[in-house]
């Protein structure tokens, strides 16, 4: 290209879109290969995962579905690491992969959502060790080329054995690629030098020059006719792009030095527009140039920031583009936790003229030969199609029906029937994508109350509770505070008596053992329940008005468990049931009225972090160190009844239901032990989390709270400053952040309270107390509204009376289920705002007619004059030295 010549890409721009256009669900392979991680066909994208030790795949579809979100699924595919992967270009839905268990498979996917095959196609055993590369031939079906650490082996996937085994590298393999004609085959090595093999002519290279500086990792990439491209490292450790003559590899014809980051230069190009796409890993940045054969050879278009650091990189095939908005590249950016797609668009007015410039004809899905062809020594290209045709499908592993080819959909406005252009409901689809998801919680208020509410001078609070405590419990009328103090003693605080607390002892509980666990009987404000490191539930009973002096002998005592008690929890209808978990890992039932065990549930392989009553009353959910996930039927079996793979990280976690009882929210840590939280089916846990949502690093467990009445999930962890709010929906996304609560200093625990201790004409949707150092804070969340007059019965639906039983234990352990009955909590002085009267709008502003309306010259005289006149006064009034009073006539005598 003439150096004067302006390029037609010269202003392609990359866009990167907003979060609710992202695929989200994801968890991006962290581990080391020599693969990209990701790869798309026109329909499908493909990606290594984190999870099963990197032997699963992750699968979406290349766009958004109708609601403008992805489904995101996962494929077992390996016992080891996935190292790389690739679609044959013919067949949307067929995909090669390797792995370090030294296999390669080849899979017939489907989309996401239905069911996936169980096992491979085709399955491949180079047994050279661990694999690291694999890639379709550009021009022959159902042929491929493997890479080990050294070797590079070609295969018919329609035989047992491969067709060939090329030289072995004297070094680590790091990169190779075909050539566009398939051709021949090029390879970047450690050892510094480049080869270029000709597998039907010989084993050995046909060329092979040192064109590497460093040995640090490199790829090499075919671009135009005898021309590769290299990425690597200089000497002085900056990131380069070479590109070279094959004829003359001696020297290279252009580099271009970007950063000093450590990343592995990932590159990506497109033949048809000349455009070569860079991201290196662990970076966020992606550089795109255009590449030519003549001078300057390579031309940077447009750098790129991301939003995440890239795990990998895959470009999606041409005639999936939109034409229709000039949109010239699309490369999927995997993340840890997302796929973001960036969208390379030309300037220029789309709609209904078809730029052919940006659009050369593009190779088709249609095979130009066959494995057995191309060996015999033919050489054929595979034919070009026009950017405004739909493309098909064919591959030997495939009937002509079951071909993949991704639907498009003829425009009613250009009248070109192709893939390029946009559907018709791709216009409401962006709208929803550019605005995703809204919820009316979204700005939340959290808001400390007045000091005259605080309880202060808080002394000798114990800091060393067990994780599976919550670290102090609350109802509607007091509060339970453990103490640093011998003998496991807890401070019981009344909420009406707020103010500073006296700097002598206060009357407190003595428990005799360390306290592991406590919490108050739900339809009895008096009854504290308290679980000991000497595997004991003691009842205690509290005074009416308070504890005015030191209790040491409890209303009853619970004996069965074998060891160390986790913890307990009442049931929420029958009175005097109680559930406790215990280092014996078993959770048993007790009858509180009688004080006795009534059932005993089996099945738990480790510690059981956490458990939850479902809102029926009828199951119990626990979430164990093992990884489990267990749901429990405790009148019809001691066993599990449902069982699935819960949060792989093993430091902690929580449970509570969700959605009237159709999800399960647990809270936990991922394999990077990063807090994260995740929802699964109560229908169907075998099948994993429904969805995901990454919080923060902290050492401390999300302890979870859950409004029924408004959906809303508010987490916080002992020792933390930042209150999570989540609203939680059965439909996608589940998971809709709203705005999140910042404490001064950092809390030891975060109680809430019955719904009735809300300010409903103040729009407050929860009421809390904080735990901090040495003051207890009420702590107000609230939902801004502007008619604040009416009852927002949006937000208040009737509330169930929680606090009264639904019926015994005794009744619930024969079988019979209860359910509250629901109150409204509004006043009777105010009106609901769903009746309220419309309000007329209010004009703001005066209209623009008053501040367009032409005067003339005289009226703008006039205005002046006036003006002038109201400034310097009436002037007929007497000047001030016509007041002054002069000498009498007669004084002038003298």
């Amino acid at each position: 290209m003439n150096r004067f010549k302006t390029s037609k890409f010269k202003n392609t721009t990359p866009k990167i879109p907003k979060k609710d256009g992202w695929v989200l669900n994801v968890r991006g392979s962290s581990f080391c290969s020599q693969g990209n991680q990701i790869k798309s066909s026109c329909s499908l994208v493909a990606f290594v995962s984190d999870q099963a030790g990197g032997g699963l795949l992750g699968l979406c579809t290349v766009n958004p579905g109708p609601d403008g979100k992805w489904t995101v699924s996962q494929v077992p595919c390996h016992t080891d690491q996935v190292t790389d992967l690739d679609f044959s270009p013919f067949d949307d839905c067929l995909l090669a992969t390797c792995s370090a268990d030294e296999t390669v498979k080849v899979w017939r996917i489907c989309e996401p959502g239905q069911e996936q095959p169980a096992s491979a196609e085709v399955s491949l055993m180079p047994r050279d060790g661990k694999l690291e590369q694999v890639l379709f031939h550009p021009a022959a079906a159902g042929l491929l080329a493997v890479a080990s650490s050294r070797g590079l082996h070609l295969w018919d996937t329609g035989r047992d054995t491969a067709l060939t085994v090329l030289e072995q590298h004297t070094d680590q393999l790091q990169g190779f690629a075909w050539k566009e004609d398939g051709s021949l085959l090029a390879s970047s090595c450690k050892d510094k030098n480049l080869r270029i093999f000709d597998p039907r002519a010989q084993l050995s290279a046909v060329q092979c020059a040192q064109g590497l500086q460093t040995n640090r990792d490199s790829r090499v990439l075919w671009v135009k006719d005898d021309y590769i491209l290299t990425t690597g490292f200089n000497q002085h450790r900056q990131q380069e792009v070479k590109l070279w003559d094959t004829r003359s590899l001696n020297s290279s014809l252009s580099s271009v030095s970007l950063g000093t980051s450590n990343g592995t230069l990932m590159p990506l190009y497109d033949p048809d527009s000349g455009l070569l796409v860079v991201s290196g890993k662990g970076d966020s940045v992606i550089d795109c140039f255009e590449v030519t054969t003549s001078d300057p050879f390579l031309s940077q278009v447009s750098h790129c920031l991301s939003d995440a650091p890239t795990r990998g990189v895959a470009m999606v095939p041409k005639l999936a583009l939109d034409i229709g908005v000039c949109e010239v590249l699309r490369v999927m950016q995997l993340t840890e936790n997302f796929i973001i797609p960036i969208s390379y668009h030309v300037p220029r007015k789309g709609g209904q003229d078809f730029h052919a410039d940006l659009y050369p004809d593009t190779l088709g899905h249609m095979a130009a030969m066959t494995a057995d062809e191309w060996w015999a020594g033919a050489n054929k290209q595979v034919l070009a199609v026009p950017c405004t045709e739909p493309s098909s499908s064919s591959s030997p592993l495939s009937t002509p029906s079951s071909s993949a080819a991704p639907s498009r959909s003829p425009s009613s406005t250009s009248g070109l029937s192709s893939g390029f252009l946009p559907s018709p409901s791709q216009g409401s689809r962006a709208i929803h994508t550019m605005l995703g998801p809204s919820s009316k919680f979204r700005h939340i208020q959290g808001t400390v109350l007045h000091r005259d509410t605080h309880i202060t001078n808080l002394r000798g609070m114990s800091l060393t509770t067990p994780g599976e405590c919550d670290g102090f419990c609350a109802n509607g009328q007091r509060m339970a505070v453990p103490l640093a103090i011998s003998g496991g003693q807890i401070a019981v605080l009344e909420l009406s008596q707020p103010g500073k607390l006296p700097d002598t002892a206060l009357p407190t509980i003595q428990n005799s053992v360390n306290v592991a666990d406590f919490c108050w009987d739900p339809f009895d404000s008096s009854k504290l329940v308290v679980a000991g490191d000497d595997a004991k539930i003691r009842m205690w009973k509290i005074p009416e008005g308070g504890l005015v002096e030191t209790l040491t002998e409890p209303a009853c005592i619970l004996q069965g468990h074998t060891e160390k008690i986790y913890s307990i929890k009442f049931h929420p209808h029958a009175s005097g049931l109680l559930a406790s978990s215990s280092y014996d890992m078993t959770v048993r039932l007790w009858d509180l009225e009688n004080g006795v065990e009534v059932k005993k549930l089996h099945g738990h392989q480790d510690q059981i972090f956490g458990m939850a009553w479902s809102p029926n009353g009828k199951l119990l959910a626990t979430v164990c160190k093992d990884g489990k996930v267990r749901l429990y039927d405790p009148r019809k079996s001691a066993e599990p009844i449902q069982e699935g793979p819960g949060p792989e990280g093993h430091r902690g976690g929580r449970i509570v239901w969700v959605c009237d009882g159709q999800y399960l929210l647990v809270s936990g840590f991922d394999c990077r032990s990063e807090r994260q939280l995740y929802l699964f089916s109560a229908t169907s846990l075998a099948s994993g989390a429904v969805a995901s949502a990454p919080a923060d690093v902290a050492p401390s467990t999300l302890i979870p709270f859950y409004d029924p009445d408004t959906s809303l999930a508010i987490l916080t962890g002992k020792g933390d400053t930042r209150v999570y709010i989540f609203e939680i929906t059965p439909e996608v996304p589940h998971f809709i952040e709203c705005s999140s609560f910042h404490a001064s200093e950092p809390h030891k625990g975060l109680c809430f309270l019955p719904k009735t201790q809300c300010n409903v004409r103040d729009v407050e949707v929860a009421r809390a107390v904080r735990l901090g150092k040495t003051t207890i804070e009420p702590v107000a969340f609230k939902v801004p509204r502007v008619r604040k007059e009416f009852f927002q019965d949006d937000v208040f639906p009737d509330t169930a009376v929680w606090w009264e039983p639904a019926l015994s234990a005794a009744a619930w352990l024969s079988g019979s289920d209860g359910q509250h009955r629901k109150i409204s909590l509004r006043p009777t002085d105010m009106t609901l705002v769903s009746e309220a009267p419309k309000e007329a709008p209010v004009r703001k502003y005066l209209p623009s007619s008053v501040y367009l309306e032409e005067k003339t010259d005289e009226q703008k005289k006039e205005e002046l004059l006036s003006a002038m006149v109201a400034k310097l006064g009436n002037r007929e009034d007497p000047l001030p030295q016509e007041l002054f009073e002069g000498v009498d006539e007669e004084e002038w005598d003298d």
